[in-house]
């Protein structure tokens, strides 16, 4: 016989998803729901949340602001790695998800509740990033996921908005524009409806946080970007907050219409999808922190780290954060961030991130070294018996042939 779930937290974003499975959880379970909203930065997406929820059937509505430690303790952390999916995709998903099933887990302990559940559908990386979160986290809790009930008649968006509209659920998206999105401080991703032709090119309106190139302006915009051991501290020689420093980058970047990305990337679950991804400071960023490393880190460091990066990045993807593997990857980031420390000047133009200058105390280039010049500092006479050994096994291999 199936355990009566006594009470269930829900995932609530108060978008599409969420707001019709609210409903329906208290219709199949018939038992109370706390709706869990955490604010990571989405705009005015949380306006009215808790009253939506309420109104949708919701015993309580818990909205907790956790953009500070989203960026200090999920985001930064994976600034200082370099960790990007595909070469391309910053994934600002994936490093949000974990964050919130945590909580909502440390919310189901509070509240007395039995279940979690989510609005991830069965073929996103979502569920899999909520799930093992759940599972790594309290594995005695039931894990709810509507979209894989059998019983959950809802099969599309198209669906959801006519269940939303019967049972008089307030909701923004229409038919006619029915983009998934999600949005938090380091992005915003676009999927769904025309976008799911990679054939059909992006129209200027699915942009939400950026100007399309045709509207940005002629003049180019300089800032500069100050870090200690990895981390940004400081924008235009001011020590700011996290949160400040990303939302003025996110203004500024937008505004030069830096940081979109148009990909097709691999799912977790085996599919390739296509989405449009918004993320103009954590573009900004990743541009300046790849600078200030290329100053002070040596060689075998920096390219191990790179190598290493590709992991974490799967491993961020993957929802895997709450692993010993992450863990362990993060220990030697951070003995790989210790000299990571100077400032960044970079130039903003039409889409572009441009490199305009990089300066370190801890700077490992040497211009009297590197310099054209030949000085005391270089006997270039060395080279020639380090080439000769070096090509030594090229020059046998040659011989044999």
């Amino acid at each position: 016989m199936t355990q009566k779930i006594k009470k269930i937290v829900l995932a609530y974003s108060g978008g599409l998803d969420t707001s019709v499975i609210l409903p329906w959880l208290k219709e199949k379970y018939n038992c109370e729901v706390v709706a869990y909203a955490a604010e990571l930065g989405q705009g005015s997406e949380l306006k009215g949340v808790k009253k939506k929820a309420l109104a949708s059937g919701a015993c309580k509505c818990i909205v907790q602001d956790l953009r500070k430690e989203f960026l200090e303790d999920y985001a930064w952390k994976m600034l200082r790695s370099g960790a990007i999916y595909e070469s391309n995709y910053l994934l600002g998903t994936s490093i949000a998800r974990p964050l919130i099933a945590k909580e909502q887990v440390r919310v189901a302990h509070e509240e007395g509740a039995d279940a979690v559940a989510h609005g991830a559908t069965g073929k996103g990386n979502d569920q899999v990033r909520f799930e093992l979160t759940f599972m790594a986290l309290d594995p005695s809790l039931k894990i709810i996921a509507p979209w894989k009930d059998p019983s959950f008649e809802l099969t599309s968006r198209e669906a959801a908005i006519d269940y939303a509209k019967a049972r008089k659920i307030p909701i923004d998206q229409t038919k006619k524009k029915i983009y998934s999105r999600d949005r938090n401080l380091w992005h915003i991703s676009h999927e769904g409806a025309d976008l799911e032709n990679p054939w059909n090119e992006p129209k200027d309106d699915v942009l939400v946080m950026s100007n399309p190139l045709s509207k940005t302006p002629a003049k180019a915009e300089y800032i500069e970007i100050g870090f200690v051991e990895g981390t940004p501290v400081k924008l235009n020689g001011k020590k700011v907050s996290a949160v400040k420093l990303l939302e003025t980058l996110n203004a500024i970047g937008g505004k030069h219409g830096v940081g979109t990305e148009d990909l097709v990337e691999n799912r977790l679950v085996g599919m390739k999808s296509r989405g449009v991804y918004e993320t103009p400071g954590g573009s900004i960023l990743y541009r300046a922190h790849r600078a200030i490393e290329t100053l002070t880190l040596d060689r075998e460091t920096m390219h191990y780290k790179q190598q290493v990066a590709l992991k974490y990045a799967d491993l961020v993807y993957n929802g895997q954060w709450f692993t010993p593997l992450r863990e362990a990857l993060d220990s030697f980031f951070d003995s790989t961030q210790r000299k990571v420390t100077g400032t960044v000047k970079i130039k903003l133009w039409k889409g572009n991130i441009i490199l305009a200058g990089v300066k370190s105390p801890n700077s490992l280039y040497s211009p009297e070294i590197a310099s054209f010049t030949m000085g005391a500092e270089y006997d270039s006479t060395d080279a020639t018996g380090f080439i000769r050994l070096f090509g030594l096994p090229m020059k046998v291999q040659a011989n044999k042939r």
